[in-house]
């Protein structure tokens, strides 16, 4: 089957290789789509932590089941998507519920190789029905499921002042579930095209761009004196996470989904006086993937909002460092096997 394998930082290839055979306990997949993500991009720049090469990529996935062991309710032939987390079932997080940080956990296209590819063996635990929902949304699932885990770490509640630092794929997922939760939502990113994404398709009604203002007296603005009792970081940016230290109401929370690689610093007694709650979001669980698939069932997004390329596996190559450029206007490159 072909392959494509991140050899090296921007070095994609091309390869053969064997199609994977069925174990006990595992699924075959025929894959149909693929989702090009952050990390996928990161790891091709050479900056995506825990990741060494060479390295299939790809984890926001759609197949078809062609062989199957071990998947309970689930037939062949079937289109699905799955949980591309697998975690060892047996440590502390496993045990008590949260397997999206188990300490051995391996991430598919980053601990281990992923699903550029036309087939893959996963284990039959991690799937999950399509509902009905087509090959493209399903691919979705994943990425939106991040922000939905983000939005449930916060404990977000209804009326609430939501800043969501970030206006790319998981920070636009993250969004969505903060005002499907009832929040009252706002958008920061210094790329204006972003944001007018976040009015024209999301309902947005607050954006800020820090390079044209001063982010705090606008937060100030917007919630009458009182600043977002939930800041979520999507931007994995250093400068970004430390500057949202600032944005906190008193009492808030202040939740990492993106990730960086150095040490994030703020102002200890700043950070005290507010009774501020910092945490990281890492991964999705069922719950969210199952929220997620709800969410797009019942029309609450709306996934052609997203998918702005369609490229077929033959010419992801050549297409991949255009990826990296905001100018493309990409939000969700879609490669159709």
């Amino acid at each position: 089957m072909k392959v494509l394998t991140c050899v090296s930082p921007h070095d994609l290839k091309y390869e053969e290789r064997e199609q994977p055979q069925i174990q006990p306990g595992n699924t075959i997949l025929k894959i149909k789509r693929i989702g090009i993500c952050g990390t996928d991009l990161h790891a091709f720049e050479g900056t995506q932590p825990f990741f060494s090469y060479p390295r299939i990529l790809g984890h926001e996935l759609s197949g078809e089941i062609v062989e199957s062991n071990g998947a309970q309710g689930f037939s062949q032939g079937e289109t699905v998507t799955f949980i591309p987390y697998f975690n060892c079932q047996k440590c502390i997080a496993c045990r008590r519920g949260t397997p999206n940080c188990c300490e051995k956990i391996n991430v598919f296209g980053v601990h281990i190789d992923g699903g550029m590819c036309e087939y893959v063996s996963v284990p039959s635990h991690a799937l999950v029905h399509g509902e009905g929902l087509d090959a493209s949304t399903l691919a979705l699932v994943e990425p939106l499921a991040i922000g939905s885990h983000g939005i449930h770490r916060a404990g977000v509640r209804e009326g609430e002042y939501v800043l969501v630092i970030g206006a790319g794929p998981i920070g636009l997922g993250t969004m969505e579930f903060a005002r499907i939760a009832g929040a009252n939502v706002i958008a920061l990113d210094v790329n204006e095209a972003r944001l007018k994404f976040c009015k024209d398709n999301l309902n947005v009604d607050h954006t800020i761009n820090p390079q044209n203002t001063d982010p705090v007296e606008q937060l100030r603005e917007i919630t009458n004196g009182d600043m977002p009792t939930v800041v979520i970081d999507a931007t994995g940016n250093l400068k970004a996470i430390n500057q949202a230290f600032n944005y906190m109401a008193h009492g808030g929370r202040y939740v990492l989904i993106g990730l960086q690689k150095n040490d994030i610093s703020f102002s200890h007694p700043d950070f005290h006086k507010r009774e501020s709650t910092l945490m990281s979001s890492r991964n999705a669980t069922r719950q969210d993937f199952e929220h997620v698939i709800d969410a797009l069932k019942n029309n609450h997004i709306k996934p052609s909002r997203y998918i702005t390329h369609h490229v077929p596996f033959s010419e992801v190559v050549s297409n991949f460092n255009s990826w990296l450029n905001p100018a493309s206007g990409v939000i969700k490159a879609m490669v159709e096997m």
